[in-house]
């Protein structure tokens, strides 16, 4: 008996032809892939995503003590806050460290004392005319026994007088700044300085001034600064008068004048810069910055000096 069997209809096998024609489309595809694929990798090496260029810094040079005391870097930080700009401060040293720099272009702003190195630079166009920033005080400092009985006077002229009735011996030449207030005291108090109250200062350094000053038994008019934060020997001394306006000194804000080798975008940051620090912001800023930095060091200018410097700047 045959037995019948229920055949279904099923797809005949693909032909060569077929077969062959779906192998070329998948190679077809993959080629495809791997060409867009090395197109975005070729460039995204020949044109990288553009990038914002970083502002170049404003390079600054400060006299020493600003950096000592640690109202400078303070000061530096809020200014960068304030302003946008990104601060380098490429030196701090005494002026005959830091005038070189701001001549040879290796600054675009300057801080250093008002002084004849300063209107030298005016003089030859290196520098924008001078604005005053800020000061710093001198102290009378002498022998701990202070036989001139200097301690708890008023102020540095009376402290003068009492020098000039004892006698007592003053180191009368020191550095500009100091020989400068100095002789303004002696001019305020209505005194002329005997022979005894122009000793020379005779230390190996200039910051060995109080070491002379000890050897002498003398008073001698300082930056407070330096004898505050050590930089200036004072064994067998102590600072006997401070806090006397008649006593500081002004710190000048140096811009790039026009022989200085600054271009166009330095000069326009420079400018910024100085016009924040003098400004009433800025001034503000110094009195936050000289408060963390555990002073009174450098005191801001007053509110209308502040006031004529922005009138000035425009």
């Amino acid at each position: 008996m045959r037995t019948h069997t229920d055949r279904r209809q099923m797809p005949a096998p693909a032909g060569p032809p077929r077969r062959l024609a779906r192998q070329l489309l998948a190679l077809l595809l993959a080629t495809l892939l791997l060409a867009q694929i090395a197109a975005a990798a070729t460039a995204s090496v020949e044109s990288p995503a553009a990038t914002p260029a970083a502002t170049p810094p404003v390079r600054v040079a400060v006299v020493g003590g600003l950096v000592l005391c640690g109202v400078w870097p303070a000061l530096a930080a809020l200014a960068e806050q304030a302003t946008g700009l990104s601060i380098e401060t490429v030196g701090a040293a005494p002026k005959e460290g830091v005038v070189p720099l701001f001549r040879a272009g290796e600054a675009d702003l300057l801080i250093i004392h008002g002084s004849d190195e300063a209107y030298a630079l005016l003089a030859a166009g290196d520098a924008a005319p001078l604005r005053a920033w800020a000061f710093n005080e001198h102290v009378i400092v002498g022998p701990l026994a202070d036989p001139a009985g200097v301690r708890g006077v008023a102020n540095g002229a009376e402290a003068i007088r009492r020098i000039v009735a004892a006698d007592a011996p003053l180191m009368g030449f020191r550095d500009p700044g100091s020989f400068t207030i100095t002789h303004a005291l002696f001019r305020t108090a209505g005194r002329k300085p005997g022979p005894r109250q122009q000793l020379f200062d005779d230390g190996e350094r200039p910051q060995d001034v109080l070491v002379a000053a000890a050897r002498h038994g003398a008073y001698a008019v300082v930056g407070h600064i330096p004898v505050a934060f050590g930089k200036m020997p004072s064994t067998g001394t102590r600072v006997l008068l401070a806090g006397d306006p008649a006593m500081r000194r002004v710190y000048v804000v140096v811009e790039p004048g026009p022989r200085h080798p600054a271009d166009t975008a330095r000069r326009e940051r420079a400018h910024r810069l100085a016009d924040y620090l003098l400004g009433s912001a800025g001034q503000r800023d110094l009195l936050a910055a000289d408060h963390a930095a555990g002073g009174p060091w450098i005191f801001p200018l007053p509110a209308a000096a502040v006031a004529g410097s922005a009138e000035d700047s425009r």
